[in-house]
């Protein structure tokens, strides 16, 4: 497939139309094995995946769109149908800007997300899985959350799952001086005990499963009094904690209803994704277990100071998809401008090896005169397609593709060796040409586009 010749197809499962429990299904333990599994279906030639503990996405390019619907398919077999959402083409693009500028996000405007975004765009060049297509959509994605965050006050206040978090828990208790279990010290986790320490909760406690996890992390933050355990051990910080933030990356739960029996008044919120607290745990006496659909009250008031921020977002991605449409577009006629100077180097070779002969038959022709006779075929060359370089590279911005059509039929009529256009002129139409620009191609291009092999 050459450059910005396919078409992106999309499926999502995220918190505005699935449950936890959904998304939780759709996502799986090994991204790497995801891509794999997509770039194995026949006509999948890119492939993009982003899980976090809101949502999975998955992104393929393929010559159609219905081959990327197919291929994404089976990607949430255990998940409702009225959860999935299948994007098309731009929906797909305009979605992973929305995404990166953190407009899809639980907590409007949140940091994390983009990080996230990175390691999966690190994930997916490992894996071999990104192309012209994606590699474009995604480093724009990127670029475009950047902006939305340096900008604008998207991201003032409260921004990530982790900081919510801990002002749900300073909503329902005071966290001065009272003691604060971190339980798992990733990215949440760590964004959770920073917030901690500057609640001033008397002792932080950080649980992992790596001691040194823990230990850098207590490093990190600035509270005179944190204390590193490693998970096997959190029976004793139980009985000492008042608030508990659980964001491991377990598959399993790591803190069950008998973990919490004889623990005293406990405020917990669960941040993980599985979830690390077994649902049994909100029935122990005392004990209070909020998850992430809680932080959405939480993050009310945030948003309302962000919609302002967010308009100014809107606009910005508005301008940033159309300037990505605008380079694929750009791309797919330089695609047959490059056939059109093929084919004229061709011509220009011939003819002037055949002058050159015929100049040079006494065999006094110099070197000199060689090169005026070449640098004059150059410049006629150049000269006679540049208009029509423009006009192509106008006609794919505008979406003629019977003009590009004409073109390749003038500059290479047997369309390579398939005797086909190619597969993203034919797609654009699906087969059915509208009635204006079939009025103006060549009856040949039309059956060829159309399928008609009569």
């Amino acid at each position: 497939m050459s450059a910005a010749t396919g078409v992106v197809s999309g499926i999502r499962v995220s918190h505005d139309r699935a449950s936890l429990d959904e998304v939780e299904a759709a996502c799986h333990a090994d991204e790497q094995m995801v891509l794999q599994r997509l770039l194995d279906v026949p006509g999948v030639h890119e492939a993009f995946t982003l899980q976090t503990c809101n949502r999975f996405e998955a992104y393929v390019v393929t010559d159609a769109d219905a081959a990327g619907r197919a291929a994404l398919a089976d990607f949430a077999p255990d998940v409702g149908g009225h959860s999935v959402v299948e994007m098309s083409h731009e929906q797909s693009l305009r979605h992973l800007l929305r995404v990166a500028a953190g407009l899809e996000s639980l907590v409007l405007g949140e940091d994390q997300i983009l990080g996230q975004i990175r390691d999966a765009y690190e994930s997916a060049r490992e894996a071999g899985a990104l192309g012209p297509m994606l590699d474009a959509a995604v480093t724009k994605a990127i670029h475009v959350g950047e902006r939305a965050r340096t900008e604008t006050d998207i991201n003032d206040g409260a921004v990530s799952v982790g900081s919510a978090a801990v002002k749900l828990l300073g909503d329902r208790t005071d966290l001065a001086e009272a003691t604060g279990l971190v339980v798992g010290t990733g990215e949440m986790g760590t964004i959770a005990a920073h917030a901690l320490a500057d609640a001033d909760v008397g002792t932080l406690y950080l649980a992992n499963r790596s001691l040194d996890g823990a230990a850098e992390v207590a490093r990190e933050v600035d509270h005179d009094d944190v204390r590193t355990l490693a998970l096997s051990d959190l029976a004793s910080a139980l009985d000492s904690a008042d608030v508990v933030v659980s964001a491991t990356g377990s598959e399993t739960h790591v803190l069950t209803a008998d973990d919490f029996r004889g623990s005293g008044e406990v405020l917990v919120v669960d941040i993980a994704q599985p979830r690390d607290v077994s649902p049994a745990a909100d029935t122990v006496n005392g004990v209070s277990v909020h998850g992430m659909s809680a932080l959405e009250s939480v993050t009310d008031e945030t948003e309302r100071q962000r919609r302002a921020a967010a308009e100014s977002v809107e606009s910005m991605i508005d301008r940033e998809f159309a300037h990505l449409l605008e380079s694929y577009k750009r791309k797919r006629a330089d695609e047959v401008i490059s056939a059109m100077y093929e084919s004229a180097e061709r011509v220009k070779e011939r003819e002037l090896s055949e002058a050159l002969t015929k100049l040079d038959a006494r065999g006094d022709l110099t070197d000199d005169q060689r090169e005026v006779v070449s640098s004059l075929a150059d410049a006629l060359v150049s000269q006679l397609l540049a208009p029509p370089t423009k006009s192509l590279r106008d006609a794919a911005a505008e979406d003629d593709w019977g003009t590009i059509n004409t073109a390749l039929q003038l500059f290479d009529p047997d369309f390579g060796e398939d005797g086909q256009p190619p597969a993203f002129v034919r797609e654009q139409f699906g087969g059915e040409i509208p009635e204006d620009v079939a009025e103006q191609m060549p009856d040949d291009v039309r059956a060829m586009i159309a399928g008609d092999d009569d």
